[in-house]
């Protein structure tokens, strides 16, 4: 069963966020991730409004854990340092 990362971003660094969205991109499509929404138009309408949002889909919840947990993907985090805040979940999908 599919699974989502959904995530909601302030970016506070844009170049160094460019850096990370560059290499975290690959990693995620090398777990099988594929980005279905990046930062497009969004009409809000609840909570805690952030500036970018961005959802990929994942083919299951553990490649998607993996994705995160991965040293690959931990790099890229750490190459962005405190370029972006973030609220950050895995959902199943239905």
């Amino acid at each position: 069963m599919a699974a989502y990362w959904i995530a909601q971003v302030d970016i506070t660094d844009a170049d160094a966020y460019g850096k990370y969205a560059e290499l975290g991109s690959g990693v995620v499509e090398s777990y099988g991730g594929e980005f279905l929404a990046r930062g497009t138009r969004t009409v809000f309408l609840e909570g805690r409004e952030r500036a970018r949002n961005v959802v990929i889909e994942f083919p299951s919840l553990e490649d998607a854990e993996r994705c995160y947990a991965s040293d690959e993907y931990q790099s890229a985090l750490a190459l962005a340092g405190g370029a972006f805040v973030r609220d950050l979940c895995i959902i199943d999908g239905a």
